[in-house]
């Protein structure tokens, strides 16, 4: 029946269950705190939410919506990017609403990456990111970020594009590092992009959660409009991760190139949660600052709280997340030292090194997600202290 052959698609060879069911899976058996995967225990606006049974029950978009996208969603988009970064883009043409920003860089990396393909990403980098580049037949080629400072080696990078790079694979808020890519860095980035005439796709989904400065797309510097795809979601800025409802921006050939790949993917998704989205993304500067600030304060209790428990910190200055380094403890496998958390002090983390290309980059670090109610942070806090 299977002709001799290995039933899983050889791309897909080496991708098992991930690292964040894995480790959710943990954290439920022992009942411990899971401050690995990435979910708030709160949800979002409640204006937000009723905005949703208000869709539902007008039976708007019960059955399927546009195949783009509804157009109240598209129109708020590209009235977001406009509001905050100056970015003018149609929404007839230049948005496309997705499930989620994992099927938008699925169906980005689908239509624009031929087998053989160079794709050159930071590493460490969001899971998907390299299933999604085997998928498509591509070549991964990782640009490592390494501790303390976690910055893109520009000379570096320039030494990796060769005549077989097709695109840059951009994240910034960068998940797991918390690494901000500065306007500096963007603009060197931008000109290798121009000058080796590459596509860059980039994962923007943090861009609301910056701690530091602020965040600036690079889609808005010269010669980028017409070589990038950016990509964001609702579930990060509002806390509705669950409704998984992402979006691309991008010149309209790529825009139309995306939507070639994403029609066969899901066709359509989240029907009456587009309209509550449309809402959401309208919401006053007041939220968005008042979010911000929240995050801080559980950034900063987390970190601190890490420390006193005898982590090495590296301090995000977006996301929210917090890298750490386990060789205080005298150890050095961060997959064994999270397998084993649960059961000594009831908390559930992430080994960075699952991010890896070369595992020895970040074979001590471990990622804790601050995006918790903060009396489950400080209880997360009290048990990682039981490790000294």
């Amino acid at each position: 029946m299977t002709q001799g052959r290995p039933l899983l698609n050889r791309r897909l060879a080496g991708f098992g269950t991930t690292i964040f069911a894995e480790m959710s899976a943990l954290a439920a058996r022992t009942g411990s705190i899971n401050l690995g995967q990435g979910f708030p225990d709160t949800d979002g606006p409640e204006e937000i939410r009723e905005a949703a049974v208000r869709a539902l029950r007008a039976g708007h978009g019960n059955q399927y919506p546009p195949g783009p996208g509804i157009p109240e969603l598209r129109t708020a988009v590209a009235d977001h990017q406009k509001r905050f970064y100056g970015l003018a883009w149609s929404p007839d043409t230049e948005v496309l609403v997705t499930a989620g920003a994992t099927e938008a860089i699925a169906a980005s990396l689908l239509a624009l990456v031929e087998p053989g393909d160079e794709v050159i990403a930071f590493e460490p980098y969001y899971d998907s990111y390299a299933a999604c580049i085997a998928m498509a037949g591509g070549v991964r080629v990782p640009l490592t970020l390494r501790a303390p400072t976690f910055r893109p080696d520009l000379d570096e990078l320039r030494a990796k594009i060769t005549p077989r790079t097709r695109l840059l694979l951009l994240n910034s808020p960068h998940n797991p590092t918390g690494t901000v890519l500065t306007p500096e860095e963007l603009s060197g980035i931008a000109a290798l992009a121009v000058e080796h005439d590459l596509l860059v796709v980039t994962d923007e989904v943090y861009e609301h959660v910056v701690f530091e400065g602020s965040h600036h797309p690079i889609a808005a510097l010269p010669g980028m409009r017409e070589r990038t795809v950016s990509i964001s979601s609702a579930g990060k800025t509002y806390s509705y991760t669950g409704w998984k409802i992402g979006w691309v921006t991008g010149d309209a050939p790529l825009v139309t190139a995306v939507r070639s790949a994403k029609q066969y993917l899901t066709f359509v998704s989240g029907g009456p949660l587009q309209y509550a989205i449309a809402e959401a993304l309208r919401l006053p500067d007041t939220f968005f600052t008042e979010f911000r600030a929240s995050m801080r304060r559980k950034r900063d209790l987390l970190a601190e709280g890490l420390r006193g428990a005898g982590f090495r910190v590296y301090e995000p200055e977006g996301t929210y997340f917090v890298t750490t380094d386990i060789s205080p403890f005298g150890e050095e496998d961060a997959y064994a030292f999270c397998r084993a958390l649960p059961e000594r002090c009831g908390v559930a983390a992430v080994p960075v090194s699952v991010f890896y290309d070369d595992p020895e980059a970040g074979r001590s670090q471990v990622r804790f997600t601050f995006c918790k109610r903060e009396d489950v942070l400080e209880e997360a806090v009290e048990r990682l202290r039981r490790l000294g």
